[in-house]
């Protein structure tokens, strides 16, 4: 079970190079139910994620990198490129922020993600004061629908 939060940002953390990124490129085989090829780093994955906004069922299942590369060609739309930096949250709930700096077609987007281990975190979660706006149930802010076309209207 994935469950999440996610928020538009305020401002950038000032100190965003001291954490850790890597890049993350990944296609939609199918948006209903979500299927979706990733690489991230080196590794590669499929994913299937189940309906629902903030908490729902995800299995990830291995892949070579010639299998990523066979599959991402077959992918719908566009191929979302964002880097991802992992920013701890300094308490005793070892919650991370996965910020997201989108590239390509919806370069300056950037969204945060927290990831919670119950419902029960996830909805007693203060956001961080440079998070902006709670963007969890907007379903604009899924990568999925992001990537059936180009949304950078949206977000102007």
């Amino acid at each position: 079970m994935e469950i999440e939060r996610k928020f538009t940002i305020r401002q950038l953390p000032e100190n965003l190079q001291e954490y850790p990124c890597r890049l993350i490129e990944q296609g939609y085989l199918s948006t209903e139910p979500v299927v979706r090829v990733r690489r991230d780093g080196d590794e590669y994955y499929m994913t299937y994620k189940g309906g629902g906004m903030m908490a729902r069922e995800e299995y990830n299942l291995p892949l070579t990198a010639d299998a990523y590369e066979h599959l991402i060609r077959k992918s719908d739309g566009i191929v979302i490129r964002k880097r991802r930096y992992v920013i701890p949250i300094p308490d005793e709930r070892n919650l991370k922020i996965e910020l997201d700096l989108f590239e390509g077609v919806y370069d300056g987007l950037i969204i945060a993600e927290v990831e919670f281990p119950d419902l029960e975190a996830a909805q007693a979660y203060q956001p961080e004061d440079w998070f902006l706006e709670d963007v969890t149930n907007d379903p604009r802010y899924h990568n999925s629908f992001l990537s059936s076309e180009d949304r950078t209207a949206l977000f102007k």
